[in-house]
């Protein structure tokens, strides 16, 4: 029948508790942030597209960009041809990069050429050649920006 009434020394214990913290530590944050910009500074370099080459350097403008990837080719110092990373012979080209485009869009699809700056000159006129006869209009040559003066 008795009745248990708190006391207020029971109450008291409440406000001996820290209060909630309502900022945020953005120590860990940071740290999480300086981990994954190193991590892209050291990846980024070794995501080039492709077939490793040395491409000529010239003071030429930057093409503008779509909203589709355009095919990359490639030519390297040896003058062996490439679409993507895929080593074609030069015989296959036209009839493999038609069958690509027809699934893609056409004939008015980008053509990115990227050829060594040692390779033959020949070899590279060759595919130029054959893309043009085949009758692809958009092709363009890669090249590096060129660094110093």
């Amino acid at each position: 029948m008795g009745m248990n009434v708190a006391s207020s020394s029971g109450g008291g214990r409440r406000s001996r508790r820290k209060p909630v913290m309502a900022e945020i530590n953005v120590t860990p944050m940071v740290d999480v942030m300086l981990v994954l910009l190193i991590i892209f500074m050291v990846s980024a370099p070794l995501l080039t597209v492709g077939v490793p080459l040395d491409l000529p350097q010239t003071q030429a403008k930057s093409l503008e960009q779509n909203d589709q990837k355009p095919i990359q080719m490639s030519v390297d110092i040896k003058g062996k041809v490439f679409i993507a990373d895929a080593e074609i012979a030069i015989n296959e080209l036209v009839p493999k990069l038609k069958a690509i485009t027809d699934a893609r869009g056409g004939l008015e699809e980008r053509i990115y050429l990227r050829a060594d700056k040692k390779a033959d000159y020949g070899t590279v006129a060759k595919v130029m050649g054959l893309l043009s006869g085949a009758g692809f209009k958009k092709l363009a040559l890669v090249t590096e920006v060129e660094q110093g003066s």
